[in-house]
């Protein structure tokens, strides 16, 4: 019981680090259709 117990806990804390690592820094937006735009034309 022991050792499923520190299986289990290895599985949480292994899953909250690759969890943590997702994802983008800094704040969430939509770009806009002429950032876009410009992009494609250089």
């Amino acid at each position: 019981m022991k050792k499923q117990t520190t299986y289990l806990g290895l599985a949480v804390i292994f899953s909250l680090v690759l969890l943590g690592g997702c994802g983008q820094k800094g704040p969430l937006y939509l770009p806009d259709g002429k950032d876009q735009k410009q992009s494609q034309q250089k």
